[in-house]
């Protein structure tokens, strides 16, 4: 397969940019002893930067010449293991891990989701297409699904903009850093949290229009305008202009 192609094929954008990359790593604020998982490690800029003297480091290639030479150049450094293979398909570290990586635009979603649902993340550091990181960041003042069904548990940012000359081949958009961090503590009771993914779910459905038009058919008309009233919450917002702690509020006044 030609080098070109199989950039396209795997969607590599390489980050060639050491600023970056020492953004990144500062960024993603790591223990000196951290473990961390590298999703695509292309051609090993940020690896090089991960992979310290006391840090852990598990880096996934799916490409095997890629997979292959990085074997051979790095493949000695301490506390580094290369693994050719996709990192969709591994299983979670046990122990308390964090994830740091620049990830193919088309595999974003289902990455996030790989990270969102291992139960030791500690963080998870990416850079992505930048629609992507201000959309799920409420940049543009919009909240979709996603984000506001993980927010009792997750912090949602985007924290910095990278130009798209920063990466080989240059894509058509800039990138962002998305830091999508695991709380401390969830803003709710964990015997809540699944009652409170259904009663978002049920509100993005969009029966009705706005979202208290939709929680009325669960709720009644009378008793989520009052609600909506008390909280200061507009009955007429669509569903993705409501804010995360927006949704946390509703869900306990008439859920909690």
């Amino acid at each position: 397969m030609a080098v070109a192609h199989r950039r396209k094929t795997l969607s590599q954008n390489f980050l060639h940019d050491p600023a970056v990359v020492r953004r990144l790593v500062r960024l993603s604020a790591l223990p000196d002893e951290a473990l961390v998982v590298e999703p695509g490690a292309g051609e090993g800029a940020l690896t090089r930067s991960l992979a310290t003297a006391r840090r852990r480091v598990v880096a996934y290639e799916i490409d095997p010449r890629l997979a292959a030479r990085l074997s051979h150049s790095l493949g000695s450094r301490p506390g580094l293991r290369i693994v050719h293979g996709d990192f969709l398909r591994a299983r979670p570290p046990r122990e308390a891990f964090a994830v740091v990586g620049n990830i193919p635009y088309t595999r974003t979603t289902d990455i996030v989701r790989w990270c969102l649902a291992a139960p030791r993340l500690t963080s998870a550091t990416l850079l992505t297409q930048l629609e992507f990181a201000r959309k799920h960041s409420g940049d543009f003042g919009r909240w979709p699904l996603l984000t506001v069904r993980t927010w009792p548990e997750h912090l949602w940012r985007r924290l910095d903009r990278v130009s798209r000359r920063s990466f080989t081949p240059v894509p058509r958009s800039d990138s962002a850093v998305l830091r999508v961090e695991t709380r401390p503590q969830p803003l709710l009771q964990r015997e809540q949290l699944p009652a409170y993914r259904d009663f978002v779910e049920f509100g993005f459905t969009g029966l009705g229009g706005s979202l208290a038009a939709t929680l009325a058919r669960r709720h009644g008309r009378t008793r989520v305008r009052a609600v909506f009233r008390g909280l200061d919450v507009a009955a007429s917002l669509p569903v993705g202009l409501v804010a995360p702690a927006q949704w946390l509020s509703l869900f306990r006044e008439l859920e909690g």
